[in-house]
């Protein structure tokens, strides 16, 4: 038997640009360094049945592999190769699957089954055609420290973490391994990425394929759609820098489409003054890719942290002219500007959702105390985060060795116990290696895409 592995892929938060995207401007999208983790155990032959644990959405079942809709999937007509390109998923499909989905959760609230059904529809789709009757049996289990429903991307990092946990297990994968060219890590990442949009769709019906992206490569994206008949076209940033962020969590509940409608209201109004409005977050998303991609930029230098800074700082002025902060955001940028430790905006559709905050280099570890007992009292969640970190990895097998007794024997085997039992996010992270404040992740390898 295979022994356990895990792989594990970032969110995302979109750094320069948001809502002027919905006009056809660039937007900047980076990965973070808050993960899914999937870890996968291949059960004994006599067990011929897959099953997911998702305890952050309360999901657990179990279906007979004999029993699913193999037939239906491995006909000549429909049968996918692990390098295909799917763009649009099969009704027939779907419909194969649907007794399959059904009895899941039949007792749970209808808002909770819908959840659940998106999840066990990416999963099943992606199995079935990736799969064969002749799969073993395997119990696969999610653990995420991403917030979720926050637009941070956690159901296109649960994609990935599935897509590449199935085709490691199909073995058509080469890596990650420190020697890989990039070019061909690049090809590996990509066959990831096709199957993670096809979860992504099971799960939104019709996705941009941005988050998936920036989860499966990391780094960061410039996107930008101009013709909504078309998938938006996404330039890699194969080079951006990791860089320190803060991440706020305001807890206020917000509406992506009521965001989006103030604005195009506010368009039909005065659209001589929103017009250059939106073009100027057009100026600045350009102004940041260049100045990142700039060779001169040091992300340890305080000059070249300043510049994208005060960006990032502009683009939030412009996106409160536009009426989609929120007093909860503006509450976190006016505590982190009286302290004068970073830039600060809003990420995402606004109008509650979470901030960002550039930190400069050496903040005095007190007025970082300071702010997280405001925070707290306030209620707000705060993330230490990185931005533009790795995207997929793996560790396989799922073995640490993290200065425990069993170190001599060889290492911590990761067992899903331990999964399960660990605490929170620090709980998860410690457990799955990662430490420092760089979020240095213990044993994992990722498919290096860098040029340089």
């Amino acid at each position: 038997m295979a022994p356990p592995f895990m792989v594990s892929a970032p969110g995302k938060v979109i750094v320069f640009g948001e809502h002027s995207v919905v006009y056809g401007k660039p937007a900047i999208a980076a990965a973070i360094s808050l993960r899914s983790y999937l870890h996968v155990t291949t059960l004994s032959k006599s067990k011929h049945t897959v099953s997911l644990r998702f305890p952050d959405i309360d999901l657990t079942h179990s279906w007979d592999i004999d029993n699913l809709p193999w037939a239906q999937f491995q006909h000549p007509d429909k049968k996918k190769s692990y390098f295909s390109l799917v763009t649009q998923l099969d009704p027939e499909l779907l419909a194969a699957l649907q007794p399959h989905i059904d009895e899941v959760s039949p007792d749970r609230p209808e808002e909770i089954r819908k959840v659940h059904r998106n999840s066990v529809t990416a999963f099943l789709y992606l199995f079935l055609s990736l799969g064969s009757p002749r799969f073993p049996g395997c119990l696969y289990t999610l653990r995420s420290t991403i917030p979720i429903s926050a637009g941070l991307g956690s159901s296109a990092s649960i994609s990935v973490c599935l897509a590449a946990a199935l085709l490691l297990q199909l073995r058509t994968l080469s890596g990650p391994h420190p020697d890989q060219p990039s070019e061909e890590a690049r090809v590996q990442v990509e066959r990831i990425n096709r199957w993670a949009f096809v979860s992504e769709m099971c799960i939104h019906g019709n996705p941009s394929g941005v988050d998936n992206t920036v989860a499966t490569q990391g780094k960061a994206v410039v996107f930008q759609r101009t013709d909504y008949n078309k998938p938006p076209s996404v330039r890699p940033l194969w080079d951006f820098p990791e860089l320190p962020l803060l991440l706020v969590d305001t807890k206020q509940a917000k509406s992506t489409a009521v965001e989006v409608g103030k604005i195009g209201k506010l368009n039909k109004t005065h659209p001589k003054i929103i017009g250059p409005i939106l073009e100027a977050m057009r100026h600045i998303t350009d102004t940041a890719s260049q100045l990142i991609e700039d060779k001169d930029f040091n992300p340890k230098d305080e000059e070249s942290l300043r510049r994208l800074g005060e960006l990032m700082a502009v683009n939030h002025g412009l996106l409160n002219a536009l009426s989609v902060s929120h007093p909860r955001l503006e509450r976190v940028r006016e505590l982190i500007d009286h302290e004068g430790i970073g830039w600060t905006k809003l990420t995402g559709a606004g109008g509650g959702g979470c901030s960002i905050t550039l930190l400069k280099p050496n903040v005095p570890g007190e007025k970082l105390a300071k702010l997280d007992s405001q925070f707290e009292a306030e209620g707000y969640e705060k993330y230490g985060t990185t931005l533009g970190g790795d995207g997929v990895g793996v560790l396989w097998p799922a073995v640490l060795k993290n200065g425990t007794e069993e170190d001599e024997e060889g290492g911590m085997e990761i067992d899903v116990d331990k999964f399960l039992n660990a605490q929170g996010t620090e709980g998860v992270e410690q457990l799955v290696g990662v430490h420092g404040d760089g979020g240095e992740r213990e044993g994992w390898k990722f498919w290096r895409v860098e040029s340089e």
